[in-house]
């Protein structure tokens, strides 16, 4: 069947109304609409610009909660959704079947409904970005749920933990260190953050997320503890979301009595909740990079101070070869706290006079990971007094002024099995499903999009060429918060692809039995608007044709063995070609085009009109004779994708 995308054809006939009720006190007004021409805004197009270049949304006739700007919300860019604009009113109704009256009655999607009531509601956490006080009270506040929740600061000693924090691959990192440990025979818990499918991947045991049944009866247990000691006159109230799972995670670990707890900071170090623990085994700090501005500044330096906060009196602590502004940063905070502070050597260090070591995560920044997550392992092992910890080698002396090094020493058979069988689905996560490859990576900063792009450049310079036929590249992205999404979309510019796609982290339009996806804390006319945005962004750069590519090596063949340039790959006619779609169900219906059984061929609804680049784009796809698709910008994304490639993964 012909695949067409659509935009809206006026019609005389008003949209449904949404089902139920406003949340109370909200008068009748949809909360996060308004009109964008009081305040000019690159992320509104204007009608007589940018409507007619981006034709997959209509232009509004009066505001974000006009008629028209709603039907552009519900029915623009893609297949048929809901008659009733249900994520509209998901956004705005969270915890739609209420609080259980038993624990014993409850089911695992109420109790995922109800912690998502403990999201902060859009407006409000604009509010509070603008009046931010005392940082240090949050950490206070931390300890006081701790204490409602029935456990002592002190309680936290006997898991054992290891901390990390750092930019980018902290979660990598993790997962390596615990499949190291876990190789040891030992009993492990990890808690990270975010989830990709099902919030209870956050709680892993032994490398597995929780039960369902184990995770609604640690969150019962712990949200009626809470209830029965909050006072709203006083303000003691209920713990943000990850505020509560973190208090979770403590009491699971504690629960099921593991060995050690391998914990990822949320955002930042200093601040973050996971930081109230007193006395972890060892800390690690990853790659450094800018991200999260608005909280944690705008500098690598003010980012460095920051992380460093994890450090601990007596704790040691590794991290890798960082810039020496935020290196020196980190020196001068571990110096402050009198924590001894090691310098990770390369992994190649390690590797001399052995095998070489083979990671079960792809990519060449995965090796950075995997040098932290080695040291940071022996370091617990050591002071657990575990000896089989690896044989020293010959030492490298530190430079004067530097950071000393950490010992080089030679990976166990134990080390060696942890690494290999890490798993850490949508970070380098490859899928091949037919004529289509999906590449999956959460990068959502300039220095992870850097290595996502050489992984994919790698990894398609590895496969196999088809006999006959062509080769498509497709690129879905998308990009949330307050990153800068046009330097993203730059660093995947010289990729090639044929088309890009745009779509929010929302996994379907009318999906009310999974409560793992959904997110209050931004508005659905924020999320389409910046799709938009992004669409201008990637439209706008092949309009310069300014952006010469990054990755080339003067002198290099372009498929030459040691390149990691693309092989040939002459564009279609629509190589810049961008579309939106409302949703990540949409926007795979029209990649796959019928040719994945998980996804039926796309069909136009009534009163909508055929978009010229999704039908051609259509012919193109269903013909091609090898698909490669990088889902990449946000990890809610990814998470998305791989829920509907993966229904598994939801049960």
């Amino acid at each position: 069947m012909k695949a067409e995308a659509y935009q809206v054809r006026p019609s005389p006939r008003p949209l449904p109304t949404p089902p139920g009720t406003l949340p109370q006190g909200q008068g009748g007004k949809r909360p996060g609409l308004g009109n964008p021409s009081s305040s000019p805004s690159p992320l509104w197009p204007s009608p007589g610009q940018a409507w007619q270049r981006y034709p997959l949304c209509a232009p509004p006739s009066g505001g974000a909660g006009s008629p028209g700007m709603r039907r552009a919300r519900s029915l623009a860019t893609c297949w048929p959704v809901a008659e009733t604009l249900w994520w509209e009113a998901a956004m705005e109704e969270p915890g739609l079947s209420g609080c259980p009256l038993s624990a014993k009655t409850a089911s695992f999607q109420d109790a995922v409904r109800t912690l998502n009531t403990l999201q902060t509601n859009a407006n409000y956490l604009e509010m509070v970005k603008r009046k931010r006080g005392d940082p240090q009270t949050q950490l206070e506040a931390m300890k006081l749920y701790l204490v409602r929740s029935g456990l002592q600061v002190e309680d936290l000693d006997q898991l054992n933990i290891i901390h990390i924090t750092g930019t980018k691959g902290k979660g990598s990192t993790c997962a390596f260190t615990e499949r190291i440990l876990r190789s040891y025979g030992l009993k492990t818990g990890f808690f990270s953050s975010p989830h990709l499918v099902q919030v209870r991947e956050r709680i892993r045991i032994n490398g597995q997320p929780i039960s369902s049944e184990l995770f609604t009866k640690h969150f019962w247990r712990l949200y009626h503890r809470l209830e029965e000691t909050k006072d709203d006159s006083s303000c003691v109230s209920m713990p943000g979301y990850f505020r509560f799972l973190t208090l979770m995670a403590f009491h699971v670990f504690l629960q099921e009595k593991v060995d050690l707890a391998v914990l990822e900071v949320g955002i930042g170090g200093a601040y973050d909740c996971t930081n109230i623990i007193r006395k972890p085994v060892v800390c690690g700090i990853t790659s450094l990079g800018i991200d999260h501005t608005g909280l944690l500044g705008d500098t690598m330096e003010k980012i460095a101070w920051q992380k460093g906060g994890i450090f601990k009196s007596g704790v040691p602590a590794f991290t890798v070869l960082q810039p020496d502004e935020p290196l020196a940063v980190l020196r001068d905070r571990a110096q402050q706290i009198s924590c001894p502070l090691y310098l990770c050597p390369p992994l190649q260090a390690l590797e001399e006079g052995g095998p070489p070591l083979t990671l079960g995560l792809e990519g060449e920044h995965q090796r950075s990971n995997a040098a932290l997550a080695l040291q940071v392992a022996r370091c617990w092992l050591q002071q657990k007094g575990y000896q089989d910890a690896g044989e020293l080698k010959a030492s490298r002396p530190s430079l004067p002024g530097q950071l000393p090094l950490a010992p080089v020493f030679q990976p166990t058979p134990r080390m060696q099995q942890g690494l290999r069988h890490t798993e850490w689905p949508g970070r380098t996560q490859l899928l091949r499903r037919g004529p289509l490859t999906w590449y999956l990576d959460g990068a959502h900063t300039t220095s992870s999009m850097q290595a996502c792009v050489r992984w994919f450049r790698q990894a398609l310079h590895r496969c196999e060429r088809p006999d006959s036929g062509s080769e498509v590249r497709v690129l879905l992205f998308n990009s949330t918060g307050d990153r800068d999404s046009a330097a993203l979309l730059k660093l995947l510019q010289p990729c090639q692809f044929d088309y890009a796609i745009f779509c929010p982290n929302l996994a379907e339009m009318a999906s009310t039995d999974n409560a793992d996806q959904q997110n209050f804390t931004v508005t659905l006319d924020q999320v389409l608007l910046r799709c938009l945005a992004h669409q201008q962004h990637w439209s706008r750069l092949h309009e310069e044709q300014v952006s010469p590519d990054p990755w080339s090596t003067p002198g290099q063949e372009q498929d030459g063995p040691a390149s990691l340039l693309l092989a040939p790959h002459p564009p279609h006619t629509h190589s810049a070609s961008s579309l939106v779609f409302s949703c990540i169900s949409h926007a795979l219906q029209w990649i796959t085009q019928g040719r994945d059984p998980l996804f039926q061929p796309p069909s136009p609804p009534r009163g909508l009109l055929a978009h010229p680049v999704a039908d051609s784009g259509a012919m193109v796809l269903q013909e091609a004779a090898a698909i490669h698709v990088l889902v990449t910008g946000s990890l809610h994304l990814v998470g998305g994708v791989l829920k509907l490639l993966e229904p598994s993964l939801s049960q």
